[in-house]
């Protein structure tokens, strides 16, 4: 179920039968001044813990952002807006390439942070806000 932004609407999806869920504002454009996901997923997953597949949809412009998402708990992350970028400079070649630095720039933030799979990535790579 996409369009999650708060742990009881994870919960009620799973009360519907999902077993997973997507984090998802649509974008942020649909509602001004959204909650962004990657504020969003932390709520989400400490609600539903492992009962639900977390991923997470919107805000993934660089490497460093799908490690952030990782150690939040998602178990995946979508990326939309970037491939449609690369699709519009570079049709398959500009998709792949796209997908190619976001992947380097993974690898690198997981060196730079001792991580050497991803299942090294946790908690401990973020620092939360105060609310």
């Amino acid at each position: 179920m996409k369009g999650i932004l708060r742990g009881d609407d994870a919960v009620g999806a799973m009360e519907y039968g999902a077993n997973g869920v997507i984090v998802s504002n649509h974008g942020g454009r649909q509602l001004d001044g959204a909650i962004a996901t990657i504020d969003a997923l932390e709520e989400v997953v400490t609600t539903v813990g492992n009962q639900l597949h977390i991923l997470m949809d919107g805000g993934i412009r660089r490497g460093t952002d799908i490690l952030k998402a990782l150690a939040l708990g998602a178990k995946a992350i979508l990326i939309g807006r970037p491939i449609l970028w690369g699709l519009a400079v570079g049709v398959s070649q500009g998709v792949r390439h796209v997908i190619e630095l976001l992947r380097d720039e993974l690898e690198l933030a997981m060196t730079l942070s001792g991580c050497a799979t991803v299942q090294d990535i946790d908690s401990s790579l973020v620092k939360r806000r105060n609310s």
